[in-house]
């Protein structure tokens, strides 16, 4: 019954045994996979801190970046501060502006710039329900085009939002409900929002991760939709996820690593210390799926912390779309 976008298919062609082992959705998380400390060919990376926020740009310039990091060419902004998760409300705060000044770079519009946002996800299940709990916070203006008054018009830009549901809900599938929309509404840029899945369980709902290569439904917990993108939708698309969830088989593996790297010198467990990491991960990825399939954790206080991401991220879109809403000393 899922179709939950994304990100882009974490088994790319080319990509090494342990891109295909490790699930993740987050271009940062492919790139440490891969980069054992070296200089990576084809990629661009820049890491700076904003008060309690990280802040990495990976750009991938070209077919050997996208060999080395597993994803399409594009720009790859990832957002971390620990106190998301926190609730931390002065982090909450930087982090919606930091995601505005980060979408203003990648939508690029014009002071008429019309904005469609597609809150992707099952408003049903909580870890799934980002994108239309995203959807119920944002600012939408397109049904006010004509009315606004002359002092605000130039402040306030065309946005529609939408939460197009999932197939097993709708019957249809989601890419063909959102081209339906665009060809109708026409705008200059789709912002499509959805809840993501993690290699690592510190980055659940702590980490923001916006693209500008679109999204593919379904790719984190391997069910392949059509991607929204430009090539499909003729727009350009810009991706925002969050992880909700990581696969219990990386908990597992990475429990065993703990173990073996903590009892290396006990005898009984040095059999275990020479299994390497992608054959415990494979090992734990069999033992899941024949007893209860592909299980994904999520933490307890679920709810709570998708609603506040899902005010960040609104009052993000709404700051990068409407000028008037970034002027204002709160976005909350």
């Amino acid at each position: 019954m899922r179709e939950r976008p994304g990100g882009q298919d974490d088994q790319e062609p080319g990509a090494g045994d342990r891109l295909r082992t490790v699930r993740t959705d987050l271009a940062i998380e492919q790139l440490l996979a891969r980069e054992g400390g070296t200089r990576l060919a084809g990629v661009r990376v820049q890491t700076r801190r904003h008060g309690e926020v990280d802040v990495c740009h990976v750009e991938v310039l070209d077919e050997e970046g996208e060999q080395t990091v597993g994803k399409p060419k594009g720009h790859y902004v990832t957002l971390d501060a620990a106190g998301l998760r926190q609730r931390n409300t002065a982090v909450q705060e930087l982090t919606a502006r930091l995601l505005a000044d980060v979408l203003r770079e990648l939508l690029k519009l014009g002071p008429k710039g019309k904005v469609f946002v597609v809150g992707l996800g099952n408003w049903h299940a909580t870890p799934d329900a980002l994108g239309p709990k995203v959807v119920g916070e944002l600012l939408v203006t397109r049904h006010l085009e004509g009315q606004v008054p002359a002092d605000l018009a130039g402040d306030l830009r065309s946005l529609a939002a939408m939460a197009p549901g999932v197939l097993g809900i709708t019957g249809i599938e989601t890419g063909e409900i959102v081209r339906g929309v665009v060809d109708r509404v026409k705008p200059d840029v789709v912002i499509a929002v959805d809840a993501l899945a993690s290699r690592s369980i510190d980055r659940i709902l702590r980490t923001i991760q916006v693209a500008d290569t679109g999204i593919q439904p379904g790719s984190g917990v391997g069910n392949h939709r059509a991607g929204l993108n430009r090539e499909s939708l003729g727009v350009p698309v810009v991706a925002v996820g969050v992880p909700t969830v990581v696969h219990a088989a990386t908990i597992a593996s990475d429990t065993i690593d703990l173990l073996a790297a903590r009892m290396k010198d006990n005898p009984a467990y040095q059999g275990l210390a020479a299994v390497t990491r992608e054959e415990r991960h494979r090992l734990m990825a069999e033992v899941l799926a024949s007893a209860v399939g592909e299980l994904m954790v999520t933490p307890k206080e679920i709810d709570a912390l998708v609603d506040d991401l899902a005010k960040v991220i609104a009052a993000g879109i709404n700051a990068a779309v409407h000028p008037k809403i970034a002027q204002q000393p709160t976005l909350f």
